[in-house]
């Protein structure tokens, strides 16, 4: 089950009062939704009527148009079953105008939801025509009313469920502003959806301060919520409407309409309801924030045989590099924490960082932390020791590059060949040199470490490590070799993230060496254990051996964050990756990942300090603990049957 679900927002070109031409408005946008395939089609508020009809929501020929008006909304909804409709529309009992949404599906009103704050300050007038549902005295509405059989429920706080167990909340405009929205209290009840049919009007700067406010709801309440306001086609006498529709997924705008001022479109959008239940599966507070609401225990859970959700996650935007942040300054943040984690280590045992350089990404990025963080502390450039350690594999480019940058730096560099140390151990165990199976590989990392560790003792220094989260998730380190350090400054880092962070820093604090830190990042990615070929250049790429890294970080991150199964990362990797990997080379590769992740984590369980830089960390300490025993069969029989 991929857990998703397809959201249409619809904003039609209203005509105030003509209810007649706006419900074909909105039966031709239904229409439109099916089509597309969404499972739910929400339209603005007061829909119907227009939202600016003023006075003219007292005249009964308005009431009397809502009624038939909805007669043919339902007719239409019992076309398409497999979609839940929700109009905006006055609904008048006794005395009282109630301002509402109509949950409707399968040719059948599952229920009505008011509006319980209704605002009366600035432009907005609405208790001059409309009562809060907190006036509300039954929670049920005789469905005659509208011409229509049965009975449905009339409360703002009950909550619908939908497909095979999706549960959605609805609230209308303002509850979205207040200092206590309804939809908290409906999250609170279990819905995963929150749909808001609104008529927001445009001045400066407001549709910034909406999108912050779904972002932030969306967060707070980890859920999916759709927002779709009136357009501007509603009357301008004194005030423009925004026609700002936007869907948004646990803190993130998955899709917006592009115009500042719209109507007549329709936005449709996958979203992931997997990702909610995982978050609150792992969110302690948000269980626990159900406490504070009691009057939800109460609410009702409307619920109906619908049809299985249809979304296919198709229209699902999948980043496929998920680690990697959006801007310079993003980078320059996870570059200063790694700094930070870094300095405060240094200041407290008065010691100077030590790093293996080879001219690669991960001990470039461990280089440049050590030098900014030696450079905060006020201490001179020349603390940091940097030392290159060539061997069988070491090639040209990243043995000129290794000497280059240290030598731009100005640290105290040092370069130490364990040719012969190396070759004199393989000579006291017995290991055939012309052997190059893992001992040949290993004992040239684990020389390389055991000569940090020394020379560190000599200069009162740390081993600042330079390992990275992938290489931590893969077991693509050498145990007690570059595995170990006394302080992990790259533990958290993706090597997707790396070339972008060393970018950003050539940018400006690093700028003189911005020629050697590029040519860095162009070389291929390789541990450079196993001899150069014949022309000097790297025989040995990592990601011929383990898989593209873009590939192990997108399982790595979905697998961690969201709790997805094979099935789910494989069908996102195949979209995320359709114009670069097929879909049996995904397929392989998702199970090396499966595979090498359950075996290593004896490596990750006795890992060295490490700041968290991103959302994901792999120390015992932090985000992840697991058995070193556990078995991966259930995950690898599944990728086997993909």
């Amino acid at each position: 089950m991929l857990d998703f679900i397809r959201i249409a927002c619809a904003v039609p070109a209203v005509k105030v009062g003509d209810v007649e031409k706006n419900t074909r408005d909105i039966c031709e946008y239904i229409e439109k939704a099916d089509n597309a395939k969404a499972d739910i089609v929400v339209f603005p508020e007061l829909s119907m009527t227009g939202y600016t009809c003023q006075d003219l929501f007292f005249q009964d020929s308005i009431w009397q148009g809502v009624k038939k008006g909805l007669r043919e909304i339902v007719a239409c909804s019992s076309r398409h079953p497999g979609l839940t409709v929700l109009v905006g529309l006055p609904v008048c009992l006794g005395v009282n105008l109630y301002n509402c949404a109509a949950v409707i599906c399968g040719g059948t009103v599952r229920g009505l939801v008011p509006k319980t704050f209704v605002p009366n300050y600035g432009e907005f007038y609405e208790k001059r025509w409309f009562t809060s549902a907190e006036n509300v005295k039954d929670d049920s509405i005789d469905l005659s009313l509208f011409g229509l059989e049965g009975v449905a429920s009339f409360d703002s706080t009950q909550v619908f469920q939908i497909g095979e167990g999706t549960l959605i909340g609805v609230e209308i405009c303002e509850d979205m502003w207040t200092p206590l929205p309804p939809s908290s209290a409906l999250a609170m009840r279990g819905a995963e959806v929150i749909l808001n049919l609104s008529a927001s009007d445009e001045v400066m700067g407001k549709r910034k301060l909406r999108r912050d406010m779904l972002k932030r709801q969306s967060s707070a309440c980890n859920c999916i919520y759709a927002y779709c306001s009136s357009g501007s086609t509603e009357s301008a006498q004194d005030m423009v409407f925004s026609g700002h529709s936007a869907i948004a997924e646990n803190g993130v705008i998955l899709k917006e309409n592009a115009k500042q001022l719209d109507t007549d479109y329709m936005i449709v959008q996958d979203c992931d309801l997997g990702i909610i239940r995982h978050e609150r599966r792992k969110n302690k507070s948000f269980a626990d924030a159900g406490r504070v609401y009691d009057r939800i225990t109460n609410a009702k859970i409307m619920q109906w045989n619908a049809e299985p959700l249809r979304a296919d996650g198709t229209l699902y935007p999948v980043n496929k590099a998920p680690f990697v942040l959006g801007s310079g300054e993003d980078c320059l943040e996870a570059f200063a924490i790694q700094v930070e984690g870094l300095k405060q280590r240094l200041a407290l045992l008065g010691a100077k960082p030590v790093v293996g350089i080879s001219g690669g990404l991960d001990s470039t990025l461990a280089l440049l932390v050590a030098v900014e963080a030696v450079r905060q502390l006020g201490r001179p450039v020349s603390d940091v020791h940097g030392i290159t350690m060539p061997c069988f594999g070491t090639s040209d480019r990243t043995y000129q590059n290794a000497l280059e940058l240290m030598k731009i730096l100005g640290i105290t560099a040092k370069e130490i060949n364990i040719r012969q140390a190396v070759s004199q151990h393989f000579a006291d165990i017995g290991h055939d040199a012309a052997v190059h199976n893992g001992t040949y590989e290993n004992t040239q990392a684990r020389e390389r470490t055991q000569v940090l560790m020394d020379y560190a003792g000599m200069v009162n220094g740390i081993v600042v490590g330079t390992g990275d989260l992938s290489e931590l998730a893969l077991g693509w380190c050498t145990y007690n070799g570059d595995h170990m350090s006394m302080y992990a400054v790259n533990a958290s880092v993706p090597k997707t993230m790396i070339p972008h962070i060393i970018a950003a820093v050539s940018e400006g604090v690093f700028a003189e060496a911005k020629s050697v830190l590029q040519d860095i990042v162009d070389t291929p990615i390789s541990p450079e254990l196993l001899p150069p070929d014949e022309s000097g250049k790297i025989a040995q790429v990592t990601e011929d051996l383990v898989g593209p890294y873009a590939l192990h970080d997108f399982f790595l991150y979905h697998m961690f964050c969201h709790g997805f199964t094979p099935t789910k990362i494989y069908t996102l990797a195949c979209h995320a990756f359709a114009n670069e990997y097929d879909a049996e080379t995904i397929k392989k590769w998702l199970k090396v990942f499966y595979r090498r992740f359950f075996t290593q984590q004896f490596k990750r369980n006795c890992v060295p300090d490490g700041v968290k830089v991103g959302r994901v960390g792999l120390s015992p300490r932090g985000d992840w603990r697991m058995p070193s025993d556990a078995s991966a069969n259930l995950w690898l029989d599944e990728v086997e049957s993909l």
